[in-house]
């Protein structure tokens, strides 16, 4: 199932943009083993399923990392496989015995994808941080927000997941098609700094054009914009709209009723303030239900703004099936879909170690090898 069946992917396991990379492959097909650390095996109940969502798809293997037998394992692994996915600092697989040169000796066609935050070199290089400082150093968060109030904080969806696991999966597909004519495999250096300045581009060409006003919440994307905005309604609920091109905008006023009033033009930024403020009013008048009769499906650029148990009850989401059960839990199915090669999730998240013994074996592993190596603690 799916366009990456048939690959083979490592993925030491992580936090955040990591296991995200990996869910991404994993629900294109690929063939995603986990490896856990050994002292987080059995911590979970077996009978209870997981809801570590972002480790869907793909099977556990608990091994101690710091134990020479546990390296070799996973050495031994690297050897039948595609590629490999870790999220460490950098330089901490390569003390592990486990960094590229390693495993290009063992095996000099794999992909070897690495996902940090600053990237593998670099004056914060070593430094921690998070999404947040990420995307803050990238000049993505200070244009988040409405004027006059601080920037504020996208979810982690910025660093993380868009400039950090959705590009390392991206990187990883790339270099597996270059090695399709190369034969050899390279490292990604996949870093969340990085990412998020690449999806920035469009409003780096917007500011030195003079279309993008340095100051928040005052230009056409950022909420200074009365036609792109949220908006509450009456049963204390939002709607947002997103009326920019012309045709759109005059649907806009035909709704709300502001059709024949003599209003300045759409792109008069002198008059947004006011019309924000009759727009608040508007929407203040109608529940979102109703508005949603008066607006959803039109050329108005209209949605409900919809909370996370909400979403998937929507008609539209419904007939997509973009939201699917897993072991009786709801969670956003794979994207994107392909007319010849569907994808689907192959199954839920594995507990830590799950498949240790199951996992071994399918990799060659004899089972009085998989026996020593659980008694001397390599693996779990």
């Amino acid at each position: 199932m799916g366009p990456l069946n048939g690959v083979k992917i490592i993925e030491i396991a992580g936090i955040g943009p990591g296991p995200f990379a990996a869910m991404m492959l994993a629900d294109m097909g690929a063939d995603v083993l986990r490896i856990d650390r050994s002292q987080s095996v059995g911590m979970a109940d077996p009978n209870v399923p997981s809801l570590d969502f972002l480790a869907r798809g793909r099977r556990s293997v608990g091994v101690d990392l710091k134990h020479r037998e546990g390296v070799a394992t996973v050495l031994r692994l690297v050897e039948q496989s595609d590629v490999l996915l870790e999220g460490f600092r950098p330089g901490v697989m390569e003390r592990l015995g486990l960094g590229p040169d390693a495993c290009f000796e063992r095996n000099p066609r794999l992909v070897y994808g690495r996902m940090t935050g600053w990237g593998q070199e670099g004056p914060l290089a070593q430094a921690a941080g998070h999404d947040i400082n990420y995307i803050a150093l990238a000049g993505a968060l200070e244009g988040i927000g409405r004027k006059g109030e601080p920037p504020c904080p996208p979810l982690n969806l910025v660093g993380d997941f868009g400039g950090g696991g959705m590009v390392l999966a991206y990187g990883v597909a790339c270099a597996l098609f270059e090695r399709s004519q190369s034969g050899q495999g390279q490292v990604v250096d996949a870093a969340m700094v990085d990412g998020a300045a690449a999806l920035m581009t469009i409003f780096h060409g917007a500011q030195q054009s003079g279309w993008w006003h340095d100051e928040r919440g005052t230009n056409m994307l950022d909420t200074g914009a009365h036609f792109y905005d949220v908006y509450e309604t009456k049963d204390g609920k939002y709607v947002s709209i997103g009326s920019i091109e012309p045709q759109f905008y005059a649907e806009l006023l035909e709704k709300t009723g502001l059709a024949g009033e003599s209003l300045p033009s759409q792109m008069d930024r002198s008059g947004w303030p006011g019309l924000k403020a009759r727009m608040k009013e508007i929407f203040m008048a109608k529940t979102r239900d109703e508005w949603c009769e008066v607006m959803e499906g039109s050329d108005v650029c209209f949605a409900p703004v919809l909370s996370m148990r909400e979403a998937p009850q929507h008609p539209h989401i419904e007939a997509r099936n973009t939201f699917v059960e897993v072991a009786g839990s709801i969670q956003p199915g794979p994207a994107p879909r392909y007319s010849r090669t569907p994808v689907a999730i192959s199954g839920p998240p594995p507990h830590p170690g799950q498949h240790t013994d199951e996992a071994l074996a399918d990799f060659g592993f004899r089972a009085e090898e998989i026996a020593k190596l659980r008694e001397v603690g390599a693996v779990k």
